[in-house]
């Protein structure tokens, strides 16, 4: 098969296919109806102009009939005027409009028996085209009901041309619904953790790490400062002690944590009334 040949039949093969899909059965059954009614009529058309000409050739026998019987007479008078000249030239019209008058009854024989078979025809058709119309609406009405049948199969099961539009849809707005869920939950942890806060100062990176470097050394500070405070409260404590064998009063290592342990709860309770105090402020 050659390119020609190939690209001919897929053509054909395509039109065929897009009119199968295009084809309605009610549609085709309703056409084919209405064309065998157009024969129909076209049938009954002929017969009327068969009619006619027959009924022309009757008219035409019935002047020849009267010609005869007219000649009849005139042979018979020229008989009786002893012109027997004119009465042969009667008798021999006479003949000539019989033989015509032969001629127009088997035309006319012919044409009724013509009348007759498409009447007969005419007949069958007619019937054939009631009895295809019962066909043709039985048809249709199983035909509407398949597609009613068949589109609310459709619906239900979602495999129509409609319902995979339709759940094509819902996917991508899902789809869509997860994507703005997700970017607002990460919207969420960089406000958070003030990525965002970073993102609209105006500090350059620089900036940002000296002040960062200048809080790690102020907790610097304020660390060594309680240590500072710490070794001097437990420094005095140890001093106070004096001599064992001298006069003053006796203390003990308990009263010495006691004493450290009351200091260290004191300055954190100062701490946390100074905390308080700057967050009321």
């Amino acid at each position: 098969m050659g390119i020609l040949s190939r690209a001919s039949y897929v053509v054909r093969s395509k039109i065929n296919t897009l009119l199968n899909r295009a084809e309605d059965p009610s549609e085709t059954l309703d056409y084919s109806y209405e064309q065998m009614r157009d024969e129909l009529q076209e049938v009954k058309q002929g017969i009327a102009d068969l009619t006619t000409q027959k009924k022309r050739l009757e008219m035409q026998k019935r002047n020849l009939e009267e010609n005869v019987e007219k000649h009849n007479e005139q042979a018979r008078e020229a008989v009786q005027q002893d012109r027997e000249d004119l009465a042969r030239k009667a008798l021999e019209k006479k003949k000539s409009k019989m033989s015509q008058i032969e001629e127009l009854e088997g035309q006319i024989q012919e044409l009724q028996d013509t009348q007759d078979q498409l009447v007969e025809k005419k007949n069958q058709l007619q019937s054939r085209i009631e009895e295809f119309k019962t066909k043709k609406e039985t048809m249709k009405a199983r035909y509407e009901a398949a597609e009613a049948s068949n589109r609310v199969t459709e619906a239900m099961s979602g495999v129509g041309d409609e319902m995979t539009d339709v759940s094509r849809a819902i996917e991508r707005a899902e789809e869509r619904t997860e994507e703005m869920e997700a970017r607002s939950e990460a919207m969420d942890e960089l406000q958070a953790t003030g990525t965002f806060d970073d993102a609209l100062s105006d500090k350059d990176e620089i900036d940002q790490e000296l002040q960062q470097g200048r809080a790690d050394r102020e907790v610097e500070s304020e660390l060594d400062t309680l240590k500072t405070e710490m070794g001097k409260a437990e420094a005095d404590g140890n001093g106070g002690g004096g001599d064992s064998s001298g006069g003053g009063d006796d203390v003990s290592l308990d009263d010495l944590d006691s004493g450290t342990d009351e200091e260290v709860e004191a300055e954190l309770a100062e701490l946390k009334d100074d905390e308080s105090t700057d967050s009321s402020n």
